[in-house]
Order: C-alpha cells, then sequence, then structure tokens
C-alpha cells in the first residue's frame, strides 16, 4: 500500500529562504568607528594653526613693537655693564700692571669682605642711610600733613616744597657745602653772626661744619633733598583715605588725634614702607653729597665712594668690581621688598574699586 505525504508535514525552506529569513530577524551589527567618514574625530590642531592665531600674533607684536627698543637700550645700558663687572670681578686685575691680570675666582671677593675699610664704609652706608630715610620721612609726613588741609596759597607752598628734589644732587650737594657750610660767607654762620649781635655776644662761635661734624653734614644735605620725595609719597596715602570713614569717626567723638592714630596712620603704613624702602635703595647708592662735601675723608666714605676710591685711586679693577656686585646684590633685596609693598599697595586699591 502506497502512503501518501502528508499535507501538514512542512516543507523543507530553501537556502535563500533561509538567508532571508535570518537577515530579517537579526539585528544590525554596529559599524566599527572609522569605517564611516562622518564618525571620525576631528584632528588635532597644532599650535599656532588656529582659525585667526597668524592676526592675533601679529597684532600681538605690533603691540609689543614699541617697546622693544626701550628693552634692547635697558639691556645695552644696564645688563651688558654688570656683566663686564661680574666677569672683571673674578680676575685679579690692576691697570698699572695689565700684563699681571689673572683668574682668582672668588678671591677678590674674599679680600673685599675682609677690608677693613670696607667693612667701615658698610658701617658708615647704613648710619647714613638709616638716618636720612628716617628723619626725611618724619619731616615728608609732617609736611604731608599740612598740605592735606585747604589754605590760601597751598599750590605755591607746594611747588616750594617740591623744589628741592629737582635740583641736579651735584648742585644741591655744592649749594650745601658753600651757601651754607662755608666758614666765612655761609649762611648758617652768617645766622650766628646775626642772632649774636641781636644778643649782645661780641664773639659768636664760627664752626667749620664740613670738618667738626662731617658726617651730620652729609645727612643734613641728603634730607633736604630727599624730604620732598616722601612728603609727596605719604601725601598721595592721605588723599586717597576713605573720607567717609573719617567722617564717621568725628560723629562718634573722635577727636583729631584719634582719628590720625587709628585711621590714617594704619592706613599710610604701606605708603611709609614704600618710601622708606625706595629711599633706602637710592640712598645706599649715593655718591654726589659725600664726595661733593667731604670728599669721603673724616668717616663719611660709604660703599660707592669706596668703589670709587678703589677703581680710580688704587687702580684695582677687580676688588672695585667685586664690592660694585655685592652693593647690587644688596639693591636686589631690597627691592624685592619694594616690590611686594608695590604689588600690595595695587591690589589694594583694585579690591577697594
Amino acid at each position: 500500500m502506497t502512503s501518501t505525504p502528508d499535507s501538514t508535514t512542512p516543507e523543507p525552506s530553501t537556502p535563500d529562504a533561509q538567508t532571508t529569513s535570518t537577515t530579517t530577524s537579526r539585528p544590525p551589527a554596529p559599524r566599527s568607528a572609522g569605517t564611516d567618514q562622518t564618525d571620525r574625530p576631528a584632528p588635532a590642531r597644532k599650535p599656532g594653526t588656529e582659525p585667526g592665531a597668524k592676526e592675533r600674533g601679529l597684532k600681538a607684536w605690533a603691540t609689543r613693537a614699541p617697546l622693544l627698543p626701550a628693552l634692547v637700550f635697558l639691556i645695552v645700558v644696564t645688563q651688558l655693564p654688570f656683566a663686564a663687572t661680574l666677569v672683571t670681578s673674578l680676575f685679579d686685575w690692576n691697570s698699572l700692571h695689565p700684563d699681571n691680570r689673572a683668574f682668582s675666582g672668588l678671591g677678590n671677593y674674599a679680600t673685599v669682605l675682609g677690608d677693613p675699610d670696607v667693612r667701615e664704609s658698610v658701617v658708615t652706608t647704613a648710619v647714613l642711610t638709616a638716618a636720612v630715610v628716617l628723619t626725611s620721612l618724619l619731616l615728608g609726613l609732617l609736611l604731608a600733613l599740612l598740605l592735606d588741609r585747604t589754605f590760601r596759597g597751598r599750590g605755591i607752598v607746594r611747588t616750594m616744597l617740591i623744589a628741592p628734589f629737582l635740583i641736579v644732587p651735584v648742585a644741591a650737594a655744592l649749594l650745601w657745602k658753600h651757601a651754607l657750610f662755608n666758614p666765612e660767607y655761609g649762611l648758617f654762620n652768617g645766622l650766628l653772626n646775626w642772632f649774636g649781635s641781636l644778643f649782645g655776644i661780641a664773639d659768636p662761635a664760627q664752626p667749620e661744619w664740613t670738618s667738626e661734624m662731617p658726617l651730620l653734614a652729609v645727612e643734613a644735605a641728603l634730607i633736604w633733598q630727599w624730604t620732598p620725595f616722601m612728603m609727596l609719597i605719604v601725601l598721595a596715602g592721605l588723599q586717597s583715605r576713605p573720607l567717609e570713614l573719617i567722617e564717621a569717626a568725628h560723629l562718634d567723638g573722635a577727636n583729631n588725634w584719634q582719628v590720625f592714630r587709628y585711621l590714617t596712620l594704619p592706613h599710610l603704613r604701606r605708603y611709609l614702607e614704600l618710601g622708606a624702602l625706595l629711599g633706602s635703595i637710592y640712598i645706599v647708592q649715593n655718591f654726589d653729597a659725600v664726595f661733593t662735601i667731604t670728599k669721603g675723608g673724616l668717616g663719611t666714605a660709604n660703599l660707592p665712594y669706596t668703589i670709587y676710591e678703589t677703581f680710580y685711586k688704587a687702580h684695582e679693577y677687580g676688588e672695585a668690581s667685586a664690592t660694585g656686585v655685592l652693593v647690587v646684590l644688596g639693591s636686589i633685596v631690597i627691592a624685592t621688598f619694594v616690590l611686594r609693598v608695590v604689588s600690595s599697595l595695587f591690589s589694594e586699591e583694585v579690591s577697594r574699586g
């Protein structure tokens, strides 16, 4: 008996049908990165190739270009001579015996630090600087408090008080030496004669100012010249005080001394520090007054005058250069504190504004 195929039995599927069904039932495979151009990340640009970078660079150079001549001039005038001085300080070099020049390393520095004349000039420089800076700062504070008030002719008085600082240092020293300190026709002895005749003194004292009190004579000339500088710095600080706090203190019953002690003086602290540090830098390097008034004699030789004597009189170029390098290093230390004070002043003004 022959059997017929059952109509319900499923027919075997063909390979094409299997492929089709498999393809339609599976999810699409994920595309790997880099197979599509639109999915690639943008390549990193090299510095300076951003859009507009060239224009910004040209603008920056155009802004800095006017400063380049000043920078070159500063390097030529200050840094190259200092480099030459530093190199010279490493040689045993006397200009009277140029053929005997030899490299000595730090020997000149050891000689300078062990020289009693140099140590004495260091003490003289410290005493001279401290006396001039402190006295001129105190006088500048008093004059600034005076000029901070409103009175008739304040502009003329301010101009006259600033005038000593504008005089050439050598001219100021000559003025004090001949017009004031001269024992025969100087103003000081003339005033003593006048007061003597006024009070019936037959023979008033006529001191030799530059020989009997040489260091005091140099200090007086420098104080007269640097007091206006201190006055300007303190006056700037006085005019930057918050007036509303002072008015509130007066309304609360504070007197002028209390306002000055508890409000004005703390506000002026940074300005007084700035004046003291700047004055110290300049007085340490002062040469004109010592050379003109006393010629460095009678215990008035400071470091600059000692360098002058070593270089031009003893012709010891190496030792003079080593002393100069030490003075520059000391000035850099003081200048560091000056920059800190100035930056703190600027930051305080910016935060207040």
